[in-house]
């Protein structure tokens, strides 16, 4: 079991899924996941609902704004990046081509974060922990393993995100998928790959991809609770086995099997 205390600078570090019915999304992905439920107030009547494994928290899920849910906006997962600084982080954003959707704000004593989009267009947040690092498991059975953008213009987001956090892009010899390095650590920041043409118009995105134990059984599993499988599973050589899944409200992740985890990032 990997647990994490403190997230470095530039690492993604919490995923959380927006959803138009929060009753079905927790019943989905705490039989999917093997998650605990905890749901925190917001006001208003709404809550936010923290996922637990082992004890630790793994993600979670919150109420889209009604706003997005008139306009027809399917469940859809948001990853989040720790900085240091989120306000210096976000002054950055624009000068970069990059766009700031929500400027700075505290999320009550938890911590500070923004919303920011690339140059391309994929959301991510910006987080600067308080009280909540993110998630205190990684890596393992029930946890978020990898971060992973899709978008039009890889060499543009590329260029972004080297900017903003210093990460350096490498591809394979196809130039089909890229990794991110965070400042020479071990352990990559993230991945990228480009949205094919067959997929049509999927917007660009940042997805998060969540460790299981076996990957036909997850899928056998999703089907099970009135989801879709949207590809695989398929063999990624030397990391695992995976599918791209949907819940029943529409939120896409992946999950993956592991050949060999690894801790964080030293």
């Amino acid at each position: 079991m990997f647990t994490v205390t403190k997230y470095p600078h530039a690492t993604f570090c919490w995923a959380d899924v927006s959803t138009t019915d929060t009753a079905a999304g927790k019943a989905f992905y705490t039989a999917l996941f093997g998650w605990d439920a905890e749901d925190l107030p917001m006001g208003d009547g709404m809550f936010y609902t923290m996922f637990r494994k082992d004890g630790q928290y793994t993600a979670a899920l919150s109420p889209m704004q009604p706003e997005m849910q008139a306009q027809g906006v399917p469940a859809h997962w948001q990853c989040y990046i720790s900085v240091d600084d989120v306000d210096a982080a976000a002054a950055k954003v624009t000068e970069l081509g990059g766009t700031v959707m929500m400027s700075p704000f505290e999320v009550f004593d938890s911590g500070r974060m923004a919303v920011i989009a690339d140059p391309t267009g994929a959301p991510v947040m910006l987080w600067q922990a308080r009280n909540h690092i993110g998630a205190g498991l990684i890596n393992t059975v029930g946890a978020m393993s990898w971060n992973e953008l899709q978008t039009r213009d890889t060499a543009a987001a590329a260029a972004f995100f080297k900017e903003l956090f210093g990460w350096e892009s490498q591809s394979d010899p196809e130039g089909s998928y890229f990794t991110f390095s965070n400042k020479g650590r071990r352990r990559m920041a993230g991945g990228m790959r480009p949205i094919a043409a067959e997929w049509g118009a999927v917007p660009p995105n940042w997805m998060p991809y969540f460790s299981v134990a076996d990957c036909a059984e997850s899928i056998a599993k999703v089907k099970e609770l009135g989801g879709n499988v949207m590809v695989g599973p398929m063999e990624s050589p030397g990391v695992g086995t995976l599918a791209v899944v949907q819940d029943p409200q529409g939120g896409v992740c992946t999950v993956i099997a592991l050949l060999n985890p690894e801790p964080a990032w030293e």
